[in-house]
């Protein structure tokens, strides 16, 4: 594959758990179109795209409440990405819902199947950026919170190394929904830890859940949070990239 076909679509790898997969409801807000322009990675190609981006869930279930894949905050960003780059951008879906950061380490299946992936991206597009959400999952352990940094830090330098990514490559990651503090207690414990993370190299940078309505479950954020999360996702990467 020659540089000028690589370079012909931006790419952005997706990682972490639940509410960077997507549990927005399908139908709840309108769909984007991809107008030729935005595109997801299914079997190693690009596929115009559409939601859910990230299945790794059921998509259909018999009640609002169920989790299911759905609408996703990736599918914002990237319709905002087009609309200032006017390039092809295309998502490499790899979170999966309910992990810690853990299972997210160099060595295990998450970490290997999302470079996987990205590896046969990179074989049509050059990677520009990666869209981080998790953290909830260490949310009832205040060893889990204190040593997140570390852990973090580890996967994504090794990730970075493994896919031969520079180390100022743009990384955004999301704070956590504060409203449930009872299911997560420790939740504003992580989101400190979260901004400590971003503060900490300027190819970092935090993108505020604030105002955001929760979903029927009660757990995730709804299709229209999820739509203004991309938004301010996408806000944070023109900022690592100083508004350009």
């Amino acid at each position: 594959m020659s540089e000028k076909a690589r370079d012909a679509i931006d790419s952005f790898l997706m990682i972490g758990q639940s509410n960077m997969a997507g549990r927005g409801i399908i139908g709840t807000v309108p769909p984007i179109d991809p107008r030729g322009m935005l595109f997801m990675l299914r079997n190693g190609r690009w596929q115009p795209m559409t939601e859910p981006i990230n299945p790794d869930r059921r998509i259909y279930v018999s009640s609002e409440k169920e989790l299911r894949s759905g609408v996703c905050l990736a599918a914002s960003f990237a319709d905002e990405y087009e609309k200032c780059y006017h390039r092809r951008i295309g998502l490499i879906p790899c979170a999966d819902g309910g992990t810690n950061i853990l299972q997210w380490q160099p060595g295990e299946v998450l970490f290997d199947h999302a470079v996987m992936q990205t590896r046969l991206a990179q074989r049509s597009s050059r990677v520009c950026g990666i869209l981080w959400h998790q953290g909830e999952s260490e949310c009832r352990d205040m060893e889990n919170v204190r040593a997140y940094p570390e852990r973090f830090f580890r996967m994504l330098d090794t990730m970075l190394s493994e896919l031969a990514l520079d180390a100022d490559t743009p990384v955004v990651i999301g704070e956590l929904c504060e409203d449930r503090a009872d299911r997560w207690p420790l939740v504003r414990e992580m989101n400190e830890t979260l901004r400590r993370v971003a503060a900490s190299r300027p190819n970092i940078a935090i993108a505020s859940c604030a105002g955001f309505t929760l979903s029927p479950d009660t757990i995730h954020f709804s299709a229209a949070s999820y739509r203004e999360f991309g938004r301010r996702y996408f806000a944070c990467y023109r900022e690592i990239r100083g508004g350009k």
